[in-house]
């Protein structure tokens, strides 16, 4: 059996949640079946450990090899796997949006795959009978003030495009990016054959709003990076990367998009109240990651606290950096307001950080009683959590070891073990 994978996500630069799912899935695959073949569409050629699924893991230092492209005489990408059974074909563009209703429509139509697997929540338009995509969560729809809202960038094509947007979904969409990423997973809902999504929580989400053949929703799990994410007992291997990055003494590290939904401006006033509660603490905020929406009153109000000593916004960092930066950290903190997983959460328990979290539903799901939650609307509730968790170390030993427990239940090769298995059975 010929399976499709879009890896477009996977062969990005700065991957979040949503690319290094895909990515690891790819990885992880390529190690267990040895039965199927696999092509992974992409729209520009793969680099990084998406050229080799044979390594266990893949950083640039590593290999002088890295990014070399080459092809086969079918102008297929060469990529090394464990039982060669994978390649890649450039779907070139000319467009820098929608690739995936456009160009790998387009591939669909031409020569299609036995199953086309898309990890994420846009199917293409055209689409092999059997088809597998992954809704992470729905929270464009329970809860849009956390997303962008903004026009499509169309430029010239604007008023067009546009015509032909309302025009495809009847007049019920209009081109913007909410609009269109509610459009694109409801159509990934009705015409995929099955549906994956990432916890339990996402599961009833997604049964709430879309009702129809729920048979076909399955939940599996993320996983983490076993082989990077562990304890580390180098004091000066986590101090050369602190120092890297600017870090000095002890820090609250936060891993993930800067942004709105992750409750980041809650968190800047809890941590403002500890600041001056704490006169003589010289305790650090680190928030790790790219910047989303909202960033620029994230920005305002680490200003108006009068905290910008105290915050750290490093921007996005190579993955191969976080383990240091996960053990160096006091304590791990995840406010959010809404999720459908939350893979830093794993990360902080396997590196041994005690962790804080939202009482969200599928924090809870996935942490269970191995975090100390708050509650994320409240920065009296973070403020009151952060210190205890600081100042008790009793309570910080016990959840770092329930932490390990929980961690148990991951991996990314489960992961792929499951979904390989629902690809089998269409």
């Amino acid at each position: 059996m010929i399976i499709g994978i879009d890896a477009s996500r996977a062969n990005l630069d700065h991957k979040t949640g949503v690319e290094w799912y895909s990515y690891y899935l790819i990885r992880w695959l390529a190690k267990v079946d040895s039965k199927n073949s696999y092509i992974l569409y992409t729209d520009k050629p793969l680099v990084g450990g998406l050229l080799d699924l044979k390594n266990e893991q893949y950083f640039e230092e590593d290999d002088k090899n890295f990014n070399e492209i080459k092809y086969d005489e079918k102008n297929f990408q060469i990529v090394e796997s464990p039982f060669g059974n994978f390649k890649a074909k450039v779907l070139k563009w000319p467009f820098r949006l929608f690739w995936t209703q456009g160009r790998l429509s387009l591939e669909m139509l031409l020569k299609r795959p036995d199953v086309l697997f898309i990890p994420a929540n846009i199917l293409p338009l055209i689409h092999p009978k059997k088809s597998i995509a992954t809704i992470h969560d729905l929270g464009f729809e329970t809860a849009t003030s956390f997303y962008d809202n903004e026009e499509i960038p169309f430029k010239s094509l604007k008023k067009v495009m546009s015509f032909f947007i309302k025009l495809l979904t009847l007049n019920r969409y209009c081109a913007n990016k909410l609009e269109y990423v509610r459009w694109a997973t409801r159509f990934t809902y009705r015409n995929a054959t099955k549906i994956i999504t990432v916890s339990e929580f996402s599961k009833n989400e997604i049964i709430k709003f879309y009702k129809k053949n729920i048979e076909k929703i399955k939940v599996i799990y993320n996983g983490y990076n076993k082989l990077l994410y562990q304890v580390i007992d180098d004091k000066k291997r986590i101090e050369n990367v602190k120092n890297k990055y600017g870090i000095e003494g002890e820090y609250i590290l936060y891993v993930g998009r800067i942004e709105k939904k992750k409750n980041i401006t809650t968190l800047i006033e809890a941590f403002a109240v500890y600041c001056k509660r704490y006169e003589e603490s010289d305790l650090k905020l680190v928030l790790v990651g790219i910047a989303g929406f909202g960033y620029d009153e994230i920005m305002y109000l680490i200003a108006e606290h009068d905290i910008i000593d105290q915050v750290i916004i490093s921007g996005w960092i190579p993955e191969q950096n976080l383990p240091e930066l996960f053990n160096g950290a006091k304590i791990f903190i995840f406010p959010s307001m809404y999720e459908g997983f939350g893979i830093p959460l794993l990360q902080a328990m396997a590196c041994g950080v005690p962790v804080l979290a939202s009482d969200i539903p599928p924090t809870v799901e996935i942490v269970n009683d191995a975090a100390l939650l708050i509650n994320p609307k409240s920065s009296l509730s973070i403020f009151e959590g952060i210190e205890v968790l600081v100042n008790n170390q009793e309570l910080r030993e016990k959840f770092i070891k329930k932490g390990f427990e929980v961690i148990k239940n991951f991996s990314w090769k489960k992961c792929a073990q499951e979904t390989l298995k629902e690809i089998n059975n269409l």
